[in-house]
């Protein structure tokens, strides 16, 4: 077998598909929209789930899978951080304020307590979260989606081959 056979076995097999992966959709608007996206989907202040709603989402709108889930992993930080400002701003909508609690207490009783008790003492905090996650949605959709459009469009004009 020769070495031109191999090489244009692994290019069919493995380079060819793994390059248009990582390719699929990435105009200048398709990038700015994953960008905004998987912002929004890498901040559900749910531990664990946030790969999957990115996947769930990705899959639905055809979007850049690679580049949602490496966003969703460099946004883990910042949704530790948002899972509190999420509890919080749910408390205020929903004008529920006698349930305060600290992150530490979650993952103590998640860890110590069983499934039922952690759920009868957090359920509403869940709630709470998932609803002002859920209204904030489209303002970070909107406040990444816009700005970044014409970086994104200027970017793709500075790579693109001169004539």
């Amino acid at each position: 077998m020769t070495t031109e056979v191999k090489l244009g076995f692994w290019r069919r097999r493995l380079r060819d598909p793994l390059v248009a992966q990582l390719t699929q959709g990435v105009t200048p608007d398709r990038l700015a929209a994953t960008l905004a996206v998987g912002t929004a989907c890498a901040l559900l202040p749910f531990l664990g789930f946030t790969a999957l709603l990115a996947l769930g989402t990705g899959l639905a709108l055809r979007m850049n899978q690679p580049i949602l889930q490496t966003l969703n992993q460099l946004l883990g930080p910042l949704q530790l951080v948002m899972i509190l400002v999420y509890v919080r701003a749910g408390e205020w909508i929903w004008r529920a304020h006698e349930n305060r609690f600290s992150i530490g207490e979650m993952f103590r009783t998640f860890r110590d307590a069983s499934l039922g008790e952690f759920l009868q003492r957090f359920g509403w905090a869940g709630i709470h979260a998932f609803t002002a996650w859920f209204i904030s949605v489209p303002i970070i959709i909107v406040g990444i989606y816009y700005p970044l459009r014409p970086v994104m469009t200027k970017l793709a004009a500075l790579r693109a081959p001169k004539p």
